[in-house]
């Protein structure tokens, strides 16, 4: 067993373990750590624990030190960059005539790195603006090429339920949607109605698949319960009260009351309107 921390560098994005070697670290701790990508600022969402080693990635980075007041000024002001160097970016495309679309820009903590995210239908030859955007800030530069789905995450919105969109507040990451699952919840196949605003699947077709998912045989153990092996609800112990529709101080209304209150009379057809037939019984001449 291994102690390690959980470390989160965006609001939604994936969670690194790291060792907290000598630090006492808390949750929500600001902590600066080494990656593949340089030294990078992040927040600290999974409190120390013991994991095997199957389950990790070894050797473990340490964690560098507790941010402090200077290294969120440092953040701060690589979000101010980031905003000049979209433009900038934005302005060499058009130059370039290159068919992408510019997503997100993200400075490296240290800043030896910026790396330029962005969609297109195909391959982009990107080769030329890389020069121009490396002479411009003389340091490192990647564009990185993504999916809709990651687009959708890093812009963020509102879906059709009207709250925002579960990528981009808590989905750490994306989990296989297939059109199986929309037939299990005898949701309509209407593409407009499944889609997110990504134009994929929407990713909460997964929440409640196994719930739907009775009698097949996709290998789910929720999915080889039968309603004969669901226990039994007295109601006795429920915890839901079954309430009158009346008052309770209301006296009861007898059969026999209502019998007189609405007496029995013959139907005589219903009157039409000036021009139509009369709609009551035929008779016969």
């Amino acid at each position: 067993m291994v102690e390690v921390v959980g470390v989160r560098f965006k609001q939604a994005g994936k969670v690194y373990y790291f060792s907290p070697g000598d630090f006492k670290l808390e949750k929500f701790d600001k902590v600066i750590v080494e990656t593949t990508r340089g030294i990078e600022f992040g927040e600290l969402v999974i409190p120390a624990r013991q994991v095997s080693e199957q389950d990790l990635v070894l050797p473990l980075k340490l964690v560098i030190r507790k941010a402090g007041i200077e290294d969120e000024q440092i953040l701060e002001q690589n979000k101010a960059k980031e905003k000049e160097a979209f433009q900038v970016c934005l302005k060499k495309i058009t130059e370039h005539h290159l068919p992408m679309k510019l997503v997100d820009v993200e400075y490296t903590f240290d800043g030896n790195k910026i790396i330029f995210s962005f969609t297109a239908d195909g391959r982009v030859d990107f080769r030329e603006l890389v020069k121009d955007l490396a002479s411009v800030f003389r340091t490192r530069i990647e564009l990185r090429q993504i999916g809709v789905r990651d687009e959708a995450k890093m812009i963020g919105g509102v879906g059709s339920c009207g709250r925002v969109l579960c990528c981009a507040s808590f989905l750490g990451d994306f989990e296989p949607v297939s059109i199986r699952m929309a037939k299990d919840q005898k949701l309509s196949l209407n593409p407009t109605k499944i889609s997110g605003i990504c134009g994929r699947l929407m990713c909460c077709l997964k929440y409640e698949n196994d719930g739907y998912c009775c009698n097949c045989d996709c290998g789910n153990e929720t999915s080889n319960l039968l309603a004969k092996d669901w226990p039994d609800i007295d109601i006795e112990d429920s915890d839901f009260i079954i309430k009158p529709l009346a008052p309770a101080n209301q006296p009861a209304i007898r059969e026999e009351q209502i019998a007189k209150a609405v007496p029995v009379t013959k139907s005589k057809g219903i009157q039409s309107k000036k021009g139509e037939k009369p709609r009551g019984k035929n008779k016969k001449v």
